[in-house]
């Protein structure tokens, strides 16, 4: 159902459900995992598998690992889609690494200084992260227009840069958040998402 400029509905809106994949061995250790394509460890298959989810008609997905083993977990008899600009940010020099080991290192300090808006050495730029991510998403939308429900299984920074950019009310990329296995329920009107669950 789409909203009108009074913020009523209409006819044309897209349900969209967003789900962060369920955790790998790096994620239960906080390191930085973007390009390298870990597998879901036993602890995320099992928070997935335990949880209950809303039904779709189509599932878009991030080529990474695991996001596509979320997808078929949550929804073993859906039609998935891959989109491969929904990967999560290139970390460069980070990657693999947590804050702990990043400890004393002026790169990373550099980085945490200006909140997280530098580019990562050897890696990507936020902006750069955020363009690329919503450009797959309209992209993925607008491909698939002929479908009202839609979920997208994909990485926490590929969820905040979307919602950042369209959600209403609006925040900042890391007030958007949300933990392994959890995401939002939303509709899209093409020009705004809004919230009615979170998960």
């Amino acid at each position: 159902m789409l909203r009108n400029s009074n913020g009523d509905k209409g006819e044309c809106a897209v349900k969209i459900i967003f789900v962060r994949h369920g955790s790998t061995c790096g994620n239960l250790k906080k390191r930085y995992i973007g390009r390298t394509d870990e597998e879901l460890c036993r602890e995320g298959i099992n928070q997935l598998t335990g949880r209950n989810y809303p039904d779709c008609e189509l599932v878009i997905s991030s080529p990474m690992k695991r996001c596509t083993q979320t997808a078929e977990l949550i929804y073993p008899h859906i039609p998935i889609k891959i989109y491969r600009d929904l990967r999560e940010c290139d970390f460069g020099s980070f990657e693999g690494k947590n804050y702990i080991e990043l400890t004393g290192n002026q790169d990373y300090q550099r980085w945490i200084d200006s909140g997280g808006t530098l580019p990562f050495p050897e890696g990507e730029a936020h902006d750069s992260f955020v363009e690329r991510t919503v450009s797959a998403f309209n992209k993925a939308v607008r491909e698939n227009s002929d479908c009202d429900n839609m979920a997208f299984t994909i990485h926490g920074g590929s969820i905040m840069a979307i919602m950042e950019r369209y959600a209403v009310p609006e925040g900042s990329f890391y007030d958007f958040s949300v933990p392994n296995g959890g995401g939002y329920i939303c509709e899209y009107d093409g020009e705004k998402i809004y919230v009615s669950e979170c998960l």
